[in-house]
């Protein structure tokens, strides 16, 4: 008996020590303009060439600008000359780029999903650790750094420790405006930042299979923030229709075949893990953070919490320190909390069916007075798509600005990003301090919460919204 993880990583061993590591045969690379120009300069400094060009895409994100300007302004010069690196290293090696004008570009773990490129049972990595969303599709899916950039890029191979395994079983049903990223926050919550460490996650039970393909890619996604390797799903009926007819999908006459040899990625009935935990649906409600790891998660309807009713010195002075960092007060509501800007995007929540979410909430209302309010679509795709049905004007209606596809205000690479102070209601994976910008304060929740808060002009209830 074996589990997914385990049937797709022995697939994939090239060769494997006494010591347990593994060499790790790697299917696809996705590259962007951060973490990959140091490996390309390492490459030719050691007159090595791209082993396997055609197994990877590139494309800018981190760096670009959402602005209407950005093809011919870019003012940050490092951030210029990292996406122009980026396009001379992948056009040398014949590698396939989605450049700043390309309708394909968008977020790395955007554009390789949406264009099929991630495959049941394939190894995927990318210089960014949340490679992870791409175990969604039921693939060994991980970030890596830029020594082991440069290293899959000249042998399609990696060294892996094989990690520990475990399931994460979500029992029962979502509630009325409950979301896949309430889940995962309310996971994290409960197994700690660290909880996931060393493991392999696999999630299971009746809220997962009901979950949607970009559902389930934003509860791997943040597997990174419980500390764990990557995270999966098994792939199934959900998957196979999003796949189905995708660019770089099997084509009609493998399809069946391909099927097929994806339905055997299921874990066997009676399997063991090494750790497993379970949670029930039924009993999530909203979620919002308070302090500076997303596992300061708690429902909206919560207060902050006391450090001194924390009996470990050291997480006592953890609450402590976020407590001063976010300017907050122990037993003040959460939904007290004003908030001066408002995020929605990311590679956790600016996919198609994120938007339309944050549609619903904000159709027919106004962002609050005072109140800063972005959407920024995951990918060019995204964005046409959501203008073809509209969303664009419902947001700009209601007071927010329609951005350009990128990573965007997720984090403090780009001009998108906090002034010292201001607190962002964000639909991003973390909210470390300075994470979107030096002094910034940020209150990670799903899009319709976002929403609500743009309204509300704080931290609100979208149950109570809508």
């Amino acid at each position: 008996m074996s589990t997914i993880i385990r049937k797709i990583w022995d697939r994939h061993i090239v060769a494997e020590r006494p010591d347990g590591m593994c060499l790790l045969y790697i299917d696809r690379h996705l590259v962007h303009e951060v973490t990959s120009p140091q490996a390309f300069e390492g490459m030719r400094q050691a007159g090595r060439k791209v082993r396997r060009p055609f197994s990877l895409l590139a494309v800018p994100d981190h760096n670009v600008p959402t602005s209407a300007d950005r093809l011919t302004r870019i003012e940050d010069p490092d951030s210029r000359i990292q996406i122009e690196t980026l396009r001379e290293n992948a056009l040398a090696a014949g590698i396939t780029l989605f450049d700043m004008d390309d309708i394909r570009q968008g977020i790395v773990h955007v554009t390789g999903p949406e264009n099929g490129l991630i495959l049941p049972g394939v190894t995927a990595v990318c210089g960014d650790s949340h490679t992870s969303t791409l175990g969604a599709f039921g693939a060994v899916a991980f970030g890596i750094g830029t020594s082991e950039v440069e290293h899959a890029l000249a042998t399609q191979t990696l060294w892996q420790t094989r990690p520990r395994e475990m399931r994460i079983n979500v029992t029962g049903m979502l509630g009325a405006g409950v979301s896949a990223k309430d889940v995962i926050l309310a996971i994290i919550a409960k197994i700690g930042s660290g909880g996931g460490s060393g493991y392999a996650i696999e999630y299971t039970g009746e809220a997962i299979r009901r979950m949607s393909m970009e559902e389930r890619l934003t509860v791997c996604n943040m597997t990174i923030e419980g500390g764990g390797r990557f995270g999966m799903v098994a792939p199934d009926e959900t998957t196979f229709s999003y796949l189905s007819g995708r660019p770089a999908a099997p084509g009609a006459s493998q399809w069946e075949s391909a099927v097929a040899d994806w339905k055997t990625l299921v874990s066997d009935p009676g399997t063991s893990y090494d750790r497993e935990v379970s949670i029930d649906a039924s009993r999530i409600v909203p979620q919002v953070t308070w302090g500076t790891s997303p596992e300061d998660a708690l429902p909206v309807t919560g207060v902050v919490p006391d450090p001194a009713e924390q009996p470990d010195p050291r997480v006592r002075e953890r609450m402590e320190r976020a407590m001063r960092y976010m300017d907050l007060r122990p037993g003040m509501r959460l939904t007290d909390i004003p908030v001066d800007k408002v995020f929605i995007g990311s590679c956790t929540n600016a996919r198609i069916e994120d938007l339309r979410l944050a549609a619903k909430v904000a159709a027919g209302r106004k962002v609050a007075d005072g109140v800063t309010a972005m959407v920024v679509p995951g990918s060019g795709l995204v964005k046409q798509q959501a203008e073809a049905e509209g969303l664009d004007r419902i947001f700009l209606e209601a007071g927010f600005q329609w951005r350009l596809p990128g990573c965007s205000m997720c984090l403090g690479m780009n001009p998108d990003r906090l002034k010292p102070g201001e607190r962002c209601a964000s639909t991003s994976n973390r909210n470390y301090e300075g994470r979107q910008g030096p002094g910034g304060r940020t209150h990670l929740m799903s899009p319709m919460m976002a929403v609500a808060a743009a309204v509300a002009g704080k931290i609100s209830d979208v149950r109570e919204v809508l």
